[in-house]
């Protein structure tokens, strides 16, 4: 209940801004939409998932080495500090925002120790044959967390912003002195040398890349994306460099913090693919629908824009729903049946349920598009449970917070790559369009041909960023000036709650189609990628307690490499390298 608890509330953490960020900027008087500020737009969204996930290795190697309970009950104290802090900030304007990234930088400092450490915690605890329970029910609170955030945060931020970083810490404060007093490390620490240089080139390299993905969509000079900008290609080539180095530095390090011999565990090697490719299908996928609906269905319904922002997080609770039906039972089963069937089925639902949403109209029927949010979030809780699991079965014990680690770096860092992509393909679908419609839109509502021009070649991440914080793109785009000048019916028109809508419903659903496209190619090569993980698995060194081991063949170097399908069960030691041969 502890972990489970501790990552649920930093998972809602992690999204609740996003359906409060209306909210939040009000309440510092700032104008994300005003050039030059989608920086604090941007950081406020990816700063946390960023931190989280240059740190989480490093967390998770530090659990191995003094103790996960000791990292992860820290990490408990640190998150809730810090959520402390956000909800007293003072200041107001750029410096009130400076200041929120900041904190929220430091407590997803706290969050990474708890993501690190949690799912080892479980592992250490529970024996084998439990596992996939135990690490289900944890898994699919921690994604179902990402989902209620977005319902918490339109619920709370409308009556005062505050109160969504508030929310944690009654919680936080309960939870951190009940890890204190309760929790106890099962699997011995280990005294190891921390590794500097490939925890530094690790961490510079990750943050680069994630900083240029970041930027890359942000419009550069005439260009509607920033891929092409000195900086951006700077920092993406320096970070994959850096990354280079890392792999090299780890090869030749006699306690790396990135275990390299772990992939030639062919279960916790697919495993960690699958997952990676998994979250790079379906990361981006939150802010499409919250796009979808606060920009164009909810309006379209009868909502005003200021309203959307709650009613988007409820209607998208199928999807929470799906999670956590599917997430629990398919964790009991791949107790029994091993995770292959379960986690590859999950991907093939998953690329199914994106093929589904791609058929359905802009304008949908409400009762045609739950079914496939609910299929959505079952697909996905299919997968996740026994994927954890066979991931965490595979590990040795003195290995598993480092692993575990390893495996949500992959997660998080999938995340960020899949919102830049997102966000790239959708932009991309609507420069096409977009500029034609938005100007003969603009002049047969008696708006200038030069004003229509400027309007329609501002670039389309304004009209996106409008549609996602839940206003009305049309008073940013055109100015009170012009809206002034303009007849009081057709001002009434363009400040209305249609015709945004139906002006943006073909570009979008171009750009719509392009994003999905790409979400059921990496469903479906995840799906590829957890078949390959072979039949059930699990580690067992010759003196531990767990219940059951499924054999797989000897590499000539004692390290796994191939999986036996026929669920033979034996009983292997330890290699002197800590994996079993």
């Amino acid at each position: 209940m502890n972990t489970t608890l501790g990552v649920l509330m930093a998972t809602i953490d992690g999204s609740i801004v996003l359906i409060a960020m209306p909210d939040i900027f009000r309440g510092i008087g700032l104008d994300p939409l005003q050039p030059g500020n989608s920086f604090y737009l941007l950081w406020m969204i990816l700063g946390f998932l960023v931190v989280t996930s240059v740190l989480v290795v490093s967390l998770g190697r530090l659990g191995d080495m003094y103790g996960r309970v000791k990292v992860y009950n820290l990490g408990f104290a640190i998150f809730t500090f810090f959520s402390l802090l956000l909800t007293i900030t003072w200041m107001s304007g750029t410096d009130g925002a400076i200041w929120l990234i900041v904190i929220r930088i430091f407590q997803g400092v706290g969050g990474a120790m708890v993501f690190a450490n949690s799912r080892a915690i479980l592992t250490d605890a529970f024996p084998a044959n439990q596992r996939g329970m135990a690490l289900g029910i944890n898994g699919v609170f921690a994604t179902s967390g990402t989902f209620i955030g977005l319902v918490l945060g339109g619920l709370l931020a409308p009556i005062n912003w505050r109160l969504i970083f508030l929310v944690s810490v009654p919680i936080g404060l309960f939870c951190t002195v009940w890890a204190y007093r309760m929790l106890h490390d099962l699997t011995p620490p280990r005294k190891i040398s921390i590794d500097w240089a490939g925890n530094i080139t690790f961490a510079l390299g990750l943050i680069a890349v994630m900083i240029g993905i970041t930027y890359g969509i942000e419009p550069y000079r005439n260009h509607t994306m920033g891929w092409m900008s000195p900086a951006v290609i700077s920092e993406l080539s320096s970070g994959v460099a850096l990354l280079m180095a890392f792999v090299v530095i780890e090869r030749h390090t006699a306690e790396p913090m990135f275990r390299l011999p772990l992939f030639r565990i062919r279960a916790f090697s697919a495993g960690v693919l699958a997952s990676f490719l998994s979250a790079v299908g379906r990361g981006g996928l939150m802010f499409m629908l919250i796009i979808w609906l606060q920009g164009i269905w909810l309006p379209l319904h009868g909502y005003d824009f200021a309203r959307t922002p709650l009613w988007a997080g409820i209607y998208m609770l199928p999807l929470t729903l799906g999670f956590l039906t599917a997430g629990p039972i398919s964790g009991i089963l791949s107790d029994r049946y091993g995770a292959r069937p379960f986690a590859t089925g999950g991907m093939v639902c998953t690329a199914v349920a994106f093929v589904l949403l791609e058929l359905l109209p802009v304008n949908f029927g409400y009762w045609t598009f739950a079914p496939l949010l609910l299929l959505m979030g079952l697909s996905n809780g299919l997968f996740m449970s026994p994927n954890q699991a066979g991931v965490m079965n595979s590990l040795p014990a003195e290995h598993r917070g480092a692993g575990s680690g390893m495996m949500t770096t992959f997660q998080n860092s999938a995340q960020v790559l899949s919102i830049g992509i997102f966000f790239s393909l959708m932009i991309l679908g609507l420069s096409s369009v977009l500029p034609t419609t938005l100007y003969h839109g603009l002049v047969n509502q008696g708006v200038s041909a030069n004003v229509a021009a400027r309007v329609a070649h501002l670039p389309p991440v304004s009209t996106l960023f409008a549609a996602f914080l839940g206003v009305n793109p049309m008073k940013h785009l055109l100015g009170a000036s012009v809206l002034a000048h303009l007849p009081a019916g057709h001002a009434a028109i363009l400040e209305g709650r249609s015709f945004f809508p139906n002006l943006i419903s073909g570009p979008f659903h171009n750009g719509l189609h392009t994003a999905f496209d790409f979400s059921i190619g990496a469903s479906l090569v995840a799906a590829g990628a957890s078949w390959l993980r072979g039949g059930k698995y699990m580690y067992r060194d010759a003196h531990s307690d767990d219940l059951v081991m499924v054999a797989e063949p000897v590499a000539a170097d004692g390290l796994l490499s191939s999986a036996d399908d026929n669920g033979s069960e034996v009983t292997l030691g330890s290699s002197p390298e800590g994996i079993s041969p």
